[in-house]
């Protein structure tokens, strides 16, 4: 069996930091391991309508966004395969079929759309494609018979569900059409979600609190400097805590080892570090500056390439046409596979014909 990776993400904003220790880093890693036969990276605008439908252009001017941090970080259309899932009218198809195989019941036990449901305030006033995102994704990672999903943990149970799909279809069809695909999650248990820089738990727009990839030096080291860190460590001389300290949680995600011997000599790791600041005698903002100088030579390389890509638009969207045209073909031949083992491939079932012919000619 070949071994597929899909991925994506909804264009709903630039991408951030959190985005990219998420599954952005790791994307590029596995795409460059040679592991892997294909790999295709979604930008799902479909399932972003399903929650912004009237606000269409929001989506539409992000496409180019998510696209361009996608190439910064180093996404190569060379090695993967990038399009816009809505220019893949197969997955939609899919998704129809595979709604006979789930109840309302079991979408509604579904954690991660409860919580989204909540989190968006929909009430009782839930969009039938919003209510159906399980579905939908089941039918972008079954489309390409991916065989691995890396995904944040709040995706876990959509996963889980996508398994009970494939599992349900191929058993009522006696067949092999759907892959059944493995998990991944971040192999950094920090990195599984980046909290926003006032130590929220969750970077969002709204709330001003995210790092993006394309924000430049200045932007990047003001909000470094303004991060959130521990409220009771006033003076430098005071004991500092840890726990929920956004500096610090940041370099968790961030520092290696060698960024001591580089950036900050006096220590050989992030463990002197944290025990000096517990002890007290260590000031917030030499701390802030560490992470900066880690951050600046992350994020360096990232922005060059986008000022790059930038000088040419037009070709990043040849680059999104190309993806489309080749996921519609493999989507499309997992269609068929879908239809021939439900028999609704009516006029390619040349038996079922010359059987129904001589049924009515006897």
């Amino acid at each position: 069996m070949k071994k597929i990776i899909l991925t994506g993400d909804r264009p709903t904003g630039k991408l951030h930091v959190g985005h990219y220790v998420g599954s952005l880093k790791r994307r590029v890693e596995l795409q460059n391991s040679g592991e892997f036969d294909e790999i295709y990276i979604m930008i799902a605008d479909a399932q972003a309508l399903t929650d912004n439908f009237d606000n269409p252009e929001k989506v539409r001017q992000n496409i180019i966004e998510v696209a361009l941090d996608y190439l910064s970080v180093g996404l190569d259309p060379a090695k993967s395969t990038l399009f816009i899932q809505s220019m893949v009218p197969q997955l939609t198809e899919l998704s129809f079929y595979y709604m006979n195989l789930v109840t309302v019941a079991r979408v509604q036990r579904n954690p991660t759309v409860k919580s989204e449901i909540q989190m968006r305030g929909f009430g009782g006033s839930i969009p039938v494609g919003f209510f159906c995102y399980p579905i939908s994704q089941a039918a972008d990672i079954t489309a390409f018979k991916a065989t691995l999903v890396p995904v944040g943990e709040d995706q876990l149970p959509m996963l889980e569900q996508t398994k009970e799909i494939v599992r349900s279809f191929n058993r009522i069809y006696n067949c092999e059409a759907l892959v059944e695909p493995d998990i991944m999650l971040p192999d950094n248990d920090i990195c599984r979600r980046l909290p926003g820089t006032d130590g929220k738990a969750k970077m969002s727009k709204s709330l001003g609190n995210c790092i993006y990839l394309s924000d430049d030096e200045k932007t990047v080291q003001q909000k470094i400097m303004n991060m959130y860190t521990d409220p009771t460590h006033i003076k430098v001389s005071d004991p500092g805590h840890l726990e929920g300290n956004t500096v610090f949680t940041y370099l968790d995600a961030f520092s290696k080892e060698e960024d001591f011997a580089k950036y900050l000599p006096e220590y050989k790791n992030l463990d002197e570090l944290k025990e000096h600041y517990t002890r007290g005698g260590l000031g917030d903002v030499k701390i802030k500056r560490f992470l900066n100088s880690i951050m600046q030579a992350e994020l360096e390389p990232i922005r060059a390439r986008r000022k790059e890509y930038e000088k040419d638009i037009a070709a990043v969207y040849d680059i999104l046409r190309a993806g489309g045209d080749r996921a519609r073909q493999v989507a499309e031949a997992t269609l068929q596979d879908v239809k021939d083992a439900m028999k609704i491939n009516y006029f390619a079932d040349e038996e079922l014909i010359r059987a129904q012919a001589a049924k009515y000619q006897g």
